[in-house]
């Protein structure tokens, strides 16, 4: 299990506890300062979605310019959070091949937290 999103997120840090909780042991990747890829980015866009995983509600998304906000597609989205790692949803989490965004109930009951 590999669990990316920010060391300082309050929200990676309760994901990260309750995983551990339950049993799991995460290898967590901080996406800001190890950096994510495109690989990674376009492999997680095609299994949850790019709009699931471009976090237009952060504080980021609101400093960007009306441009690079402007005609957001799955291409223009993988190369924005790409520089600008904190524009991904967090956490992102892959187990036994699969992709979950965020950290909500349903991904409690997912991993048994």
């Amino acid at each position: 299990m590999k669990l990316f999103g920010l060391k300082n997120c309050d929200t990676c840090r309760k994901a990260l506890k309750a995983l551990e909780g339950a049993g799991h042991e995460p290898d967590f990747h901080d996406v800001r300062a190890d950096g994510v890829t495109r690989a990674y980015l376009t492999k997680w866009a095609k299994a949850a979605g790019w709009e699931a995983l471009l976090n237009t509600r952060s504080t980021t998304w609101r400093s960007l310019s009306d441009k690079d906000k402007a005609g957001v597609d799955e291409k223009k989205a993988i190369a924005l959070m790409e520089k600008h790692p904190a524009l991904i949803k967090r956490p992102v989490i892959e187990h036994k091949g699969d992709v979950h965004v965020g950290w909500a109930k349903d991904k409690h009951d997912i991993f048994g937290v």
